[in-house]
């Protein structure tokens, strides 16, 4: 085996890890992929016969390339913040998938996690996600580390209140499971049962509309009786829901005649539904890597 070859190797094993870090600092799939095809193409161009710890020389290259595409994108961004949906990723809803959740992150936590200043997003994401300490995260930020716990703490104080769901799983599916029942029937009080009084709802339909026909729906609603009025409006669109894994939580896609039309990460908190964050961007969506 040649050098390339035993680079590609260790590569490989380091991929989900780059990949996981990737998808936390950009909440996209196609970027987290593009970052980590980066990694790889810096690494087959250096000389790190002399590195000690690969995993760790190839973590602080893709959080130098996720640093600067956040940067770059927050100057070109113009979708508004408060109703921006990251990507999801979204798998078949079968009890081998949830083995994996542990290490999934919430959708609900990405909509946060874009607020964030690029350096405090790094710092909260490589610290309080994946254990690296200040002195290795300020050289990638290019500051100290005093200031780069500083970034962190500012970060963590945003991140704070983020709604998180329950640990039981099948609790949430019993959740999910009724919230679809009620949609299909149009069941209001059934509905209002399910969520929590301050329940947000945030839709992310991009340019492009849910449905073919009618505009294009994206908004940020709050309390129960308007999350109710909004799901009521797409009940004819309920018959073609259907559970899967969101981010490794339970929650909902919408499939018409093999087209995903939407995808639906739900967060439950003591047996009610706290927010749902939808993405119904079609191009989006069509982009994502989602297995049948």
């Amino acid at each position: 085996m040649d050098q390339h070859d035993q680079l590609a190797e260790k590569f490989e094993e380091n991929r989900t890890q780059l990949r996981s870090v990737a998808y936390r600092m950009l909440g996209s799939v196609n970027e987290a992929e593009d970052a980590v095809q980066e990694a790889w193409l810096r690494l087959s161009r250096s000389d790190v016969s002399e590195v000690a710890n690969l995993s760790a020389w190839l973590t602080t290259v893709v959080s130098r390339v996720c640093l600067d595409m956040l940067r770059t994108r927050k100057s070109r961004r113009e979708d508004p913040l408060d109703i921006f949906v990251p990507d999801p990723i979204v798998s078949p809803l079968d009890p081998e998938e949830e083995a994996v959740r542990a290490d999934s992150v919430g959708l609900a936590m990405l909509v946060v996690l874009e607020t964030l200043a690029p350096a405090e997003r790094l710092a909260f994401v490589l610290h309080d996600m994946f254990a690296l300490s200040f002195d290795e995260i300020a050289e990638i930020v290019d500051k100290s580390p005093a200031a780069t716990r500083q970034l962190a703490s500012r970060a963590r104080r945003r991140v704070q209140g983020v709604p998180v769901s329950d640990g039981d799983v099948g609790r949430q599916r019993e959740v999910v499971d009724a919230f679809l029942a009620a949609s299909r029937s149009g069941d209001f009080e059934a509905l209002l049962s399910l969520l929590d009084p301050d329940v947000v709802l945030r839709a992310d339909a991009g340019t492009t509309p849910a449905d073919p026909t009618g505009p294009a729906v994206s908004k940020l609603v709050r309390g129960a009786l308007a999350v109710v009025e909004q799901a009521l409006m797409f009940t004819r669109l309920a018959p073609y829901s259907r559970p899967a894994l969101v981010n490794g939580t339970p929650g909902v896609i919408t499939v018409v005649n093999g087209q995903l039309l939407g995808v639906m990460a739900v967060t439950t908190r003591n047996g009610k539904i706290t927010e749902i964050d939808i993405l119904a961007d079609i191009p989006r969506l069509q982009s994502l890597p989602i297995r049948a």
